[in-house]
C-alpha cells in the first residue's frame, strides 16, 4: 500500500489492550484527515478486528503492520492481547511486549516513519526510535486528573492532592496506586511510566479536553516538566451496523427514560454484581439495554447468569444483549437518559459527549477518579457501595434519581453543556496536535 505524497508519516504502537488501541486508532483516523500516513502496529489477535470494520475512505491512508511477540505454550497468539487474557499472564504479556524490541526496530528500519507515537508501559519503544534517529512522543490514554493523581502519591504519599474532587484517605491513594508498582520483566509501572515520559519528545500528547480537565492538564505539566498536549476526546462517530432490533426497541421510548448499561469490553462483573445490578434494574422500572460480558474461558449462556425468572419479569421493558451493543448509537439516540457505567475513561468521554449523565458504578484502576471528576462537574451521581459491595436498593435509588427525578434533568443539562464546549473545543485542539506533530516530522527529516 503506497502512501500519500508528501504525507508525513507516524507509526503508532499502543499497548495491547482494547481501551489504548482504540484510542490510538481514532487519533489515527483524525490525523489521516489531516493529510498523516499512519501506520498502526499491533499484535495479528488485535488488528483482525479493526482489518474487518475500518471504514474504506482510511485504506489508502492508515496502514495496519502486525508485530509479532514470541510465543510458547504459556502465552499462545490468542493471548497476545489483553482481551480474554487470564489476569495472573498479564506480567508474561508484557514481558513478551518487551521482547519485541528488535521486531519493533526492523519494522522501523522497513518503513522508515518519520515520528513514532507510543504508549505509557513500553519505554524501549523511544530508544529504539532514537536508534533510528526517528522523533517519539508518548501519547496518555487516560485522563489528566487520573494521572496527575497517581503521579502525586507515587511521588508525595501522604501528602494532600491538591484538588478538592480526589481527597481521598492515605490508605484509599495506596490502593489506587497499587497498579503503578505492579513488577513485570523487573520493572515497576511507574518506572515504565516515567521512562516513557522521560524519552518523549519536547511534548505528552493526552486524551481529554481542556474544557474539562484545565486545572488539571496544567498541574500535570508541572509534575512532568513538559508541555502536555490534549488532543480531545476521541469519540467515536455511531456506525450503522447489525443492531436494527435494538434501534427499533429503542426507537418506542420516550425522550430520556431508558438507561444503557455496560462495563466496557475488559471488566467481566461477578456473580454477585450481575445479580445486584439486576435487582436494581427491576427495583428501579426503569427501561434498560444492558450489555453483558462473560470471560472468554467462562462456559455460562445469559439464562444462567441472571437471576432466575429475570428476563421473563422484565418482559418488553429491557433489553439484556452479550457481547457487544452499538454504545456511541445507543447514547447518542434521544430516548437515552442514563448510563449505568463502570467510568473507564472512554466510556466516560462518551457518555459527555453525547451529553448522557452517568450513573456511576466504578470498579478498579482509575474509574473512582473518572467518576468524581464528572461528578465534580455535574455529570454524574455514583452508586455508593455498603462494605465494599452493590446494593441492589441503592443501584435502583440512583437510577431513578437520575432518569425519573427532577435532579435527573440538572444532571442532563449540565452533561450537554460540557459537551458542546468539547464539540466547539475539538477542532482547535487537534489543529494544535498536527501543528506539534508537523515540527516534529519535520525534525526528523
Amino acid at each position: 500500500m503506497e502512501k500519500k505524497q508528501h504525507s508525513p508519516s507516524i507509526l503508532m504502537l499502543p499497548w495491547l489492550a482494547h481501551g489504548h488501541i482504540s484510542p490510538f486508532l481514532e487519533l489515527a483516523k483524525m490525523l489521516s484527515e489531516r493529510n498523516f500516513h499512519i501506520y498502526l502496529c499491533s499484535t495479528p489477535i488485535n488488528l483482525e478486528p479493526i482489518r474487518e470494520t475500518l471504514p474504506k475512505k482510511f485504506l489508502s491512508s492508515i496502514q495496519l503492520i502486525e508485530i509479532h511477540l514470541p510465543s510458547s505454550p504459556q502465552l499462545p497468539p490468542h493471548y497476545h492481547t489483553t482481551k480474554g487474557l487470564p489476569p495472573h499472564l498479564m506480567s508474561t504479556l508484557k514481558t513478551a511486549f518487551d521482547t519485541s524490541k528488535p521486531a519493533f526496530s526492523n519494522i522501523l528500519k522497513s518503513l522508515k516513519p518519520q515520528l513514532v507515537i507510543y504508549d505509557f508501559l513500553q519505554p524501549w519503544v523511544p530508544i529504539a526510535a532514537r536508534e533510528e534517529n526517528i522523533n517519539a512522543v508518548v501519547f496518555v490514554t487516560c485522563g489528566a486528573a487520573t494521572v496527575s493523581f497517581l503521579i502525586h502519591c507515587a511521588n508525595s504519599p501522604g501528602k494532600e492532592y491538591p484538588f478538592h474532587a480526589f481527597h481521598f484517605p492515605e490508605s484509599e491513594c495506596d490502593k489506587i496506586t497499587l497498579f503503578m508498582h505492579d513488577i513485570s520483566n523487573g520493572l515497576k509501572n511507574k518506572d515504565r511510566f516515567t521512562e516513557c515520559i522521560e524519552r518523549s519528545s519536547n511534548i505528552v500528547l493526552i486524551k481529554t479536553s481542556k474544557e474539562m480537565e484545565a486545572k488539571y492538564v496544567e498541574y500535570l505539566a508541572v509534575l512532568l516538566g513538559k508541555e502536555i498536549v490534549t488532543v480531545g476526546p476521541l469519540v467515536q462517530e455511531p456506525v450503522n451496523k447489525d443492531d436494527v432490533a435494538i434501534m427499533e426497541w429503542l426507537s418506542k421510548k420516550d425522550p430520556s427514560s431508558v438507561v444503557f448499561v455496560s462495563f466496557g469490553s475488559e471488566y467481566f462483573l461477578s456473580k454477585q454484581e450481575i445479580e445486584e445490578i439486576a435487582h436494581g434494574l427491576e427495583l428501579s422500572q426503569v427501561s434498560f439495554i444492558w450489555v453483558v460480558r462473560f470471560h472468554g474461558g467462562d462456559k455460562i449462556s445469559v439464562d444462567e447468569a441472571l437471576p432466575e425468572g429475570f428476563l421473563k419479569r422484565i418482559g418488553e421493558k429491557g433489553i439484556v444483549v452479550e457481547g457487544w451493543a452499538p454504545q456511541a448509537k445507543i447514547l447518542a439516540h434521544s430516548s437515552i437518559g442514563g448510563f449505568v457505567s463502570h467510568c473507564g475513561w472512554s466510556s466516560t468521554l462518551e457518555g459527555v459527549m453525547y451529553g448522557v449523565p452517568i450513573i456511576a458504578m466504578p470498579m478498579h484502576l482509575d474509574q473512582p477518579l473518572n467518576a468524581r471528576l464528572v461528578g465534580e462537574i455535574g455529570g454524574a451521581l455514583e452508586v455508593k457501595r455498603q462494605n465494599e459491595r452493590l446494593k441492589r436498593e441503592e443501584i435502583a435509588s440512583v437510577i431513578k434519581e437520575v432518569v425519573v427525578q427532577e435532579q435527573g434533568v440538572d444532571l442532563r443539562r449540565k452533561a450537554k453543556e460540557v459537551s458542546e464546549r468539547m464539540r466547539r473545543k475539538g477542532d482547535e485542539e487537534m489543529d494544535v496536535v498536527v501543528e506539534e506533530l508537523m515540527q516534529l516530522t519535520g525534525e526528523s527529516r
